[in-house]
């Protein structure tokens, strides 16, 4: 009996201290994450599974019928220490809307499948999926060799993760492309795209295009020109790289290095798998090929695509009265002006009517309000978002106004630290019932109001406390 009690609290131990581990990580590399486990600990043993924050609620009736129904799930014995990897066919089959999953088989651990939620904004879920590849090793590992020392080590190993990840994400999709025999060495290459983006020249961030190609492929490359060998920058030399960039800055040309020295300036597509970083001030993007991998900022490697997340939009359009034919329409007006102005780092506010008869705002107006169909008014109207004031847009789609006050009572919901656009937009929402509030904030952050209410603020989640024993899948799916 001591001996289960033993078994039990070490298990309980490094269910949790892996668990959060794998959390805090993918919450800094994407936005704040949950994550799950659903495992057994012997080959004809119950599953359970540990859901501290709850991320499966609401996917009962899904890990019912794959857990309970069938049997498949549960494969073949794994001898000695290996580790086998699900098979696509098991994803497939459990296929849960909205998140990510990965899992494996061992000795000690015959069955575990890991889960993180699937953010609307990732760019790729592929690094992702490696992070939950490293939880499901230590867990397989670490049970296996039963230390309790080692276990907030590796806790500890899955907070830190981000550039492994993408490097093995980029290995492993090369290596499926066919690159198996490769010179490139992708983790210089992710310090070099790191260490240039935290590198000013005169007070300017990066601009520019940087690509890395297989030696082999430079024959194929079509250069503009190149440098001689020996003078060559050196890619790990961010200053001199840097100081370079500059040539490519806002055009189509790109830098283009054997992955270790810049070889020239080349403009047309490039040959092979290569790696490519695009700078764009105080952010980037990381691609392998056309295919993009994840962008980097402050240093960072970030799983976000960086576009304005609108969905909450959207589904207001849908409940309006507004013709469904000018859905579509309103929707590319409001994501063109608020990633011009993201891009552009200085904030504003849209007000979008969807009322018969249009909200009186104090501000600037026009003798005829401008037509935002027409690319020439969106361009207009993101310049005029940089007065103090609000854009307002009506449901004919035109603009008609600009530098908008916003007023109202307070109400409940304020935050002081949002600033002044933001507790505006909420007490002017909270007093006319058919406006939208859309407050960009300088910093990025995209907020949606109405009624008074932000839409779009971040659920906070539960944090998660001791090491208590998962339960019975069975009984967690009933209760």
């Amino acid at each position: 009996m001591a001996g289960n009690r033993l078994n039990n609290s070490f298990e309980n131990i490094c269910v949790f201290h892996i668990l959060d581990g794998l959390r805090d990580g993918l919450s800094h590399f994407s936005d704040p994450s949950r994550a799950a486990l659903i495992y057994t600990t012997g080959q004809d043993a119950p599953p359970r599974i540990y859901d501290p924050q709850d991320l499966l609620r609401g996917h009962e009736p899904r890990l019912q019928e794959f857990f309970f129904s069938a049997l498949d799930w549960r494969g073949a014995p794994v001898e000695g220490g290996e580790i086998h990897f699900l098979e696509d066919e098991l994803y497939k089959a459990l296929e849960l809307a909205g998140i990510i999953s990965f899992g494996g088989r061992s000795n000690e651990v015959p069955f575990q499948l890991w889960f993180t939620e699937e953010h609307p904004d990732m760019c790729n879920v592929g690094p992702t999926r490696c992070w939950l590849e490293y939880a499901v090793r230590l867990f397989a590992q670490n049970f296996d060799i039963r230390n309790v020392t080692n276990i907030d080590t590796a806790g500890y190993l899955l907070q830190n993760c981000a550039i492994h990840a993408v490097r093995d994400f980029i290995v492993d999709e090369r290596s499926r492309m066919g690159w198996l025999d490769t010179r490139i060495r992708v983790y210089p290459f992710l310090d070099a795209v790191l260490g240039i983006s935290r590198t000013k020249e005169e007070g300017a961030w990066p601009r520019g295009r940087l690509v890395v190609v297989e030696p082999s492929q430079l024959g194929a490359v079509p250069f503009i020109c190149t440098f001689p060998p020996h003078e060559r920058p050196l890619q790990c030399d961010f200053k001199h790289v840097r100081k370079v960039l500059q040539a490519v800055e806002y055009s189509g040309r790109v830098l283009v290095s054997d992955g270790e020295r810049i070889v020239g300036i080349a403009l047309g597509r490039m040959p092979g798998a290569y790696l490519a970083a695009q700078f764009s001030g105080t952010h980037g993007f990381l691609m392998l090929r056309d295919q993009l991998v994840c962008t980097f900022s402050d240093g960072s490697f970030h799983s976000s695509n960086r576009k304005a997340n609108l969905v909450q939009l959207e589904e207001l359009l849908l409940e309006s009265t507004m013709p469904i034919e000018d859905h579509h329409t309103m929707m590319r007006v409001v994501t063109s002006l608020v990633n011009r102005v993201r891009d552009r780092r200085h904030g504003c506010t849209l007000i979008i009517d969807l009322g018969h008869m249009m909200v009186p705002t104090a501000g600037q107006h026009f003798d005829e309000p401008l037509d935002l169909r027409d690319p020439a008014h969106i361009k207009l109207a993101s310049s005029l978002a940089k007065l103090d004031g609000a854009l307002h847009i009506g449901a004919d789609l035109k603009l008609h106004g600009f530098a908008c006050l916003m007023d109202g009572r307070s109400v409940p919901g304020e935050n002081r630290g949002r600033g002044a656009r933001f507790n505006s937009a909420l007490r002017f929402t909270s007093e006319n019932e058919d406006l939208i509030v859309i407050v960009v904030s300088s910093d990025r952050p995209v907020s949606i109001i109405k009624n008074g209410i932000e839409l779009t603020a971040a659920c906070d989640f539960a944090q998660i406390k001791g090491c208590p024993t998962p339960p019975l899948l069975s009984d967690w799916v009933v209760g």
